[in-house]
């Protein structure tokens, strides 16, 4: 059952009441649903590259919409603006760029906007791959952009296995301001 994969993945993301989380490819909102059930003064943005998804999303969370404990915004990830927000966490569920070679844009977004402490948390399952497998090349994505990966976890749920990789973004290097002159 899909909802038994969102609860247990929105489970292992643990919102906190006060938490700033991003979803990526939020879909028809079923995760945002549940994120804002735990949400009191945090907030929730979700982003997915489809506006016919988005306009699911915001029907299904009209009531988190009112309240302001969510936004929504129909963009790619990569070239998402998210001006200064800052994240505490960032996640996503089954997005298929994190799955394959090359997510150099999305994740340099995400280590821009994850605070200090953030984390990303991916979950990915492939009908026709291991849990190990498809754990695998989320890591390879991950370490090939000088991410950290702090932990994998996977679950079995009806003949399909998921896999779900937390990371942490590259050290951020302060930059000195130069004297003035």
């Amino acid at each position: 059952m899909p909802n038994d994969r969102i609860g247990w993945a929105v489970d292992v993301l643990a919102p906190r009441a006060s938490e700033r989380i991003l979803e990526i490819g939020c879909g028809h909102g079923v995760a945002v649903t549940m994120v804002c059930d735990r949400l009191t003064d945090g907030h929730i943005v979700a982003v997915d590259r489809s506006a016919t998804m988005i306009a699911a999303a915001k029907r299904r969370n009209a009531v988190h919409l009112a309240a302001g404990r969510v936004q929504f915004h129909a963009a790619e990830l990569a070239s998402a603006d998210f001006g200064e927000a800052r994240f505490d966490k960032a996640f996503a569920l089954r997005v298929g760029v994190f799955a394959r070679n090359g997510p150099v844009r999305e994740l340099e977004v995400l280590a821009r906007h994850l605070s200090p402490a953030g984390r990303l948390f991916l979950f990915h399952d492939e009908p026709s791959r291991s849990a190990a497998d498809v754990a695998r090349r989320l890591e390879a994505g991950i370490r090939r952009n000088a991410w950290t990966v702090a932990a994998v976890l996977t679950r079995r749920f009806d003949g399909c296995d998921v896999a779900c990789v937390i990371a942490v973004p590259p050290k951020r290097v302060a930059v000195a301001d130069e004297p003035k002159r």
